[in-house]
């Protein structure tokens, strides 16, 4: 096979993160393409053969899968990046993700363990309660767009003007935003030449109190009166209400939202949102699960595999805002949260305040030189960390307290198998295992694993 041709061939099956195994009859080789589904007839392109694997980009659908029994259900579906799945039945997805979990743990953990399946979404549609939309154009030099990234592009932004996975509060605040800046002919950000305005729009909404945050992230280059679109944003016909409307500068030269400088144009800068039975205050960077409805599963297992904590300590290392801890916190004798982020313990601990939890403590720092320096001793443990997984170096000083349980939530299962093979030698095995799917349509999973401590070694 020659890099650049065209191949057609077979879906064969899907391994996680979503990578589609194409068979190509012609070279009796494969290809390794993503956004698949199994089962389809499909054309791609070869990109890359190194070492005897090949991998390609998606041309065409020839033949959908048997799989595919329902139309999509928004306009820039397929060539949007964020949905993969939303041709296929419901029951279908959740069987894909269940099939790509257990081929990757099947791997290391070569041992009975009790698998909880995969539990369904609580809303298989407007889940997010956050979402990041970019300014830009969906072809060169074409009229302003304001939405999501056209699949495999850096550049080619796809209005998203009917999305399933937002609100459709979040729709209209879009669509109003756009339409303003569209009628006066208002420059976006380029990020070749770093030149242009608008850059995103950050938008979160409250899943249990309807409370809106808007944010427009722009650049200082140009500047305008935006009284005129709060006006139009406070009239729109909402179920929610919006209770802050912000201006974010961001001057930075990579492709990030971030905030140099934030201006309130109406309301707060923060919205208030309610997770089972607590309230929590959320600014526009805070770390919130981004399904409300999905993150109250997940501690409902959490809380669960921790099982009887009354009278013990919990810590729960990378803490974030502190939402778990915070839900352990009222069943525990004392409960100690560590995140590297400093916003994010400033706002666990102002929540636990509000919340009236004070056997609950956050600490900033990095886990590493942190850990060292807690007096406390664990009797349980919740593992929390980002997308990558526990560094190496943490991983064992976390492993030698030796305690009895510890329940570890990852929302990438790759990431957790290769910190299990070093959770094995330290003498624990997964007792327990169930996904949720927080992410429906996407190719995402989060898995909750029960880990019991059987001998040191």
């Amino acid at each position: 096979m020659k890099k650049g041709n065209i191949y057609q061939g077979y879906v064969e099956r899907i391994a996680f993160p979503n990578l589609g195994k194409v068979f190509i009859p012609d070279e009796n080789d494969y290809i390794i393409v993503k956004n698949l589904i199994p089962g389809q007839e499909v054309k791609v392109a070869l990109t890359k053969y190194r070492r005897g694997v090949a991998k390609g980009r998606l041309m065409e659908v020839v033949e959908p899968s048997p799989l595919e029994r329902r139309e999509p259900v928004c306009s820039i579906f397929p060539q949007c990046g964020g949905c993969t799945y939303q041709t296929m039945n419901y029951d279908s997805q959740l069987d894909l993700k269940r099939d790509q979990m257990l081929e990757v743990l099947d791997k290391v953990a070569n041992y009975s363990y009790d698998f909880g399946g995969v539990l369904p979404a609580p809303n298989e549609f407007n889940y997010r309660n956050k979402m990041e939309f970019s300014f830009g154009d969906e072809i060169k030099d074409g009229p302003l767009s304001l939405g999501l990234h056209k699949k495999d592009s850096r550049y080619d932004i796809l209005n998203a003007l009917d999305c399933q996975l937002v609100h459709p509060d979040m729709t209209l605040i879009l669509q109003c935003v756009l339409e303003y800046f569209q009628n006066r002919n208002v420059s976006y950000y380029k990020k070749m030449q770093h030149v242009g305005y608008l850059r995103h729009l950050l938008l979160r909404r409250g899943e249990a109190t309807g409370e809106i945050l808007v944010n427009l992230v722009t650049t200082t280059q140009e500047d305008y009166d935006l009284n005129s679109l709060v006006l139009a944003l406070h009239k729109l016909n909402l179920e929610g209400e919006i209770v802050g409307v912000l201006h974010i500068l961001n001057d930075s030269l990579s492709d990030v939202v971030k905030c140099d400088e934030l201006r309130i144009l109406s309301g707060r800068d923060y919205l208030n949102e309610k997770l089972m039975g607590l309230s929590f205050k959320i600014t526009p960077f805070s770390f919130f699960q981004p399904n409300t409805l999905g993150a109250e599963i997940v501690y409902n297992v959490v809380r669960d595999y921790l099982g009887d904590v009354t009278n013990l300590t919990v810590f729960d290392l990378f803490s974030g805002t502190g939402t778990i801890s915070q839900v352990i916190a009222p069943m525990a004798k004392k409960v100690i949260g560590v995140e590297i982020i400093e916003e994010a313990v400033v706002a666990a601990r102002e929540n636990a305040k509000i919340n009236g939890l004070d056997n609950c403590h956050f600490i900033a720092g990095d886990v590493l030189k942190v850990i060292d320096d807690i007096k406390e001793i664990p009797d349980v443990i919740i593992l929390d960390p980002p997308r990558d997984g526990v560094h190496p170096k943490v991983l064992p000083k976390i492993l030698n307290y030796g305690v009895e349980k510890i329940v570890y939530i990852s929302c990438k299962v790759t990431s957790f198998v290769r910190d299990l093979e070093m959770i094995h030698e330290y003498g624990y095995k997964i007792e327990k295992i169930v996904a949720i799917d927080q992410f429906s349509q996407t190719a995402h999973i989060e898995c909750v694993t029960l880990l019991t401590r059987i001998e040191a070694t």
